[in-house]
């Protein structure tokens, strides 16, 4: 292949307008040990592709697996039509039970009379359960308190830490001076 030929093949193959056949000359040529010097890019990337534009060989079975995997599309098909069919009918006997519940709970709950026909033992029962109600809740709020401590010990860890880059910083500034006056020092010892 001449040069300009080649050229010409691998301009139209980086414009991305090269054909088949375009692509087939290349890469004879490129498998060859005789190539024009500065092209060896060029070498090294048809030769990394060379294996890329191999086509396998279907398996042996390859049609019987297309086989299969159609009727298990036909399959799936099926299921998805009884699907189809029971959905709503599933809702619907949902919906059913829903409404046989509520009537059955109103119902029973509407029945229910008072526990209590004194008004004073009602009270007295009440306040028995909103103390008990009481105590839990000072109970789950003392066993809280470790989350507030660890909460102050993390401000005062962050203000030592505050206090410790003031401290830093004051030093890096006076340094600076030193290093200024320095720079200042060798630059008047050069001259």
């Amino acid at each position: 292949m001449s040069e300009e030929e080649l050229q010409r093949l691998i301009g139209k193959y980086y414009d991305g307008i090269s054909t088949d056949e375009d692509e087939k000359a290349l890469r004879a040529y490129f498998s060859g040990n005789n190539v024009y010097p500065g092209y060896e890019a060029e070498k090294e990337i048809f030769s990394m592709f060379m294996d890329s534009f191999r086509e396998p060989e279907p398996s042996a079975d390859f049609e019987a697996s297309i086989m299969k995997a159609i009727d298990k599309q036909s399959d799936h098909e099926k299921y998805a039509r009884i699907r189809n069919l029971l959905l709503p009918l599933m809702s619907a006997a949902a919906g059913l039970l829903i409404l046989a519940g509520s009537w059955f709970f109103f119902i029973h709950r509407s029945q229910q009379e008072d526990t209590f026909t004194d008004p004073k033992i009602a009270y007295a029962e009440t306040m028995k359960v909103l103390m008990d109600v009481s105590m839990q809740l000072n109970h789950c709020k003392k066993s809280l308190q470790p989350v507030g401590k660890i909460n102050e010990v993390r401000v005062k860890g962050l203000k030592s830490i505050s206090r410790s880059t003031g401290l830093v910083e004051k030093n890096l500034r006076s340094l600076g001076y030193l290093r200024s006056s320095d720079d200042t020092s060798n630059s008047s010892n050069e001259r």
